[in-house]
């Protein structure tokens, strides 16, 4: 059993004892520990709480907790049920709510669940404000309300359709060159919440031909949910039969988008922010953000426009937060997630799905052909496991030193640029391991430079 407490949330495996795994108690912990949170700093006086949440086959159970805690500490309720994340993110600021707590373990797999917490901007927290709300939970300084001040639940499943109006409303969603370009689109949902939007946003937007595998929001997982290769055959076996224009396929609670090109090959969950911003930017020029662990594809069509590029430390909160301070049209992180501001500060498959169809229309090109307009790079990730003993702050440091006439971003681990590649390395904060991320013209060449970072920490620690 696992129970993994983070400023992004908690999260754990269901069952076992209380601590060891997402508990019924643990979930009224932690519950009530962001309800006291949200009471002391929130600006907002509709004293309202929105809860959305995946299908997984705990999640009915866990939403039920959460809401009864959240009434138990005086707050109302509006659950919106089957959601996705960016959904409930939506639904925190039309609903004028104090915060929003999303029910979903996101990429886990089936015996996952967490609880994502957000602030009253239908945001996560910040830093700070995740490590206080793990502080009163581990303090257990919280309260629960009087009889006659106990908060009440309202339904509220208007919002899924809600969110697709808004992204159906956005200036450069053209639903029309959609419609006219007749595409096939196969869509592979994991049996979770996308299997309800991700169909209908597409039929809305004028796809007539939808292919749907996996689109059952049972719970159960027709494959390892991440979206990632190796877990995608089923839609890229359909694809080589020529059967669908374009693939997309999203995490159990969509907010991440990978797209499968006509010819069954994956067009690389890093590319899916390039691609979009490369449309954004043509239309809307300004500057974007993505992570330091993210391609540097991005960089590059964002210079090719003439604009500005910056990076943040991993993590979507900082993005946002780059974002807001250089004032990006588009941004994300290289697992899919698009942030575009002109809808929410959120990473949202639905808006991914819809610009990107978009662009494909209006390019006239084959995903492949369109694949072929943006620089190629390569991502390979690896780690090195160190003895406990190690200090590992000590080795990114000497790393620095020995590195210090390449351009070095120290704002989280260690990254180094080169003038055809990078590395970043990041250490564990659970484990003694330090995570190497590198990027070049092919992956040979990416293994190749994580390979000699290893040799070099390898000589610190012999």
């Amino acid at each position: 059993m696992s129970l993994i407490k983070s400023i992004s949330g908690i999260r754990g495996t269901i069952g076992g004892a209380p601590g060891e795994g997402l508990s019924p108690l643990d979930i009224v912990k932690f519950t009530a520990a962001y309800a006291t949170f949200i009471r002391k700093t929130t600006t907002k006086t509709s004293n309202v709480i929105v809860v959305g949440r995946d299908a997984r086959l705990s999640g009915e159970m866990v939403s039920g907790i959460v809401v009864s805690t959240l009434c138990g500490m005086g707050f109302d309720v509006v659950n919106i049920g089957l959601a996705s994340t960016p959904t409930t993110e939506i639904a925190v600021t039309a609903e004028n709510a104090c915060g929003g707590i999303i029910i979903t373990a996101s990429h886990n797999p089936v015996q996952w669940n967490a609880l994502k917490l957000l602030n009253e901007n239908g945001e996560f927290l910040n830093d700070a404000q995740g490590k206080e709300v793990l502080a009163i939970a581990a303090d257990d300084s919280y309260t629960f309300a009087p009889v006659m001040e106990l908060g009440h639940e309202q339904i509220n499943t208007t919002y899924n359709r809600r969110h697709i109006d808004s992204v159906l409303a956005l200036d450069l969603v053209d639903f029309k060159a959609i419609a006219d370009a007749d595409f096939t689109v196969a869509v592979d949902a994991v049996n979770s919440v996308g299997g309800v939007v991700i169909p209908q946003l597409l039929k809305a937007l004028g796809v007539k031909n939808v292919i749907e595998l996996n689109c059952e929001a049972t719970g159960k997982f027709a494959h390892t949910p991440e979206p990632i290769p190796e877990n995608l055959t089923q839609i890229s076996d359909l694809m080589k039969e020529g059967r669908a224009d374009v693939g997309f396929v999203v995490d159990p609670d969509v907010d991440r988008l990978a797209i499968v090109m006509e010819n069954g090959e994956m067009f690389v969950e890093e590319y899916t922010l390039v691609a979009i911003a490369d449309y954004v930017l043509s239309q809307t020029p300004g500057s974007t953000v993505n992570n330091l662990s993210s391609s540097r594809a991005l960089r590059d069509v964002t210079e090719r426009h003439g604009c500005s590029y910056s990076a943040s430390a991993v993590g979507e909160v900082n993005v946002t937060t780059k974002m807001k301070e250089t004032g990006a049209v588009i941004g994300g992180e290289g697992n899919g997630g698009v942030i575009y501001p002109a809808s929410h500060y959120g990473r949202d498959a639905l808006v991914g799905v819809a610009l990107f169809l978009t662009l494909l229309a209006k390019s006239g090109k084959k995903v492949s052909e369109l694949k072929k307009t943006y620089p190629a790079y390569a991502i390979a990730k690896n780690k090195i496991e160190l003895t406990p003993e190690i200090n590992v702050d000590a080795i990114l440091e000497e790393v620095k030193k020995r590195y210090s006439s390449e351009k070095i971003t120290d704002i989280d681990g260690v990254k180094i640029d080169f003038a055809d590649s990078w590395v970043h390395l990041r250490k564990s904060n659970t484990e003694p391991i330090i995570r190497i991320y590198s990027e070049a013209a092919t992956m040979e060449a990416a293994d190749e430079l994580a390979r000699q970072i290893k040799d070099v920490i390898a000589s610190m620690t012999a």
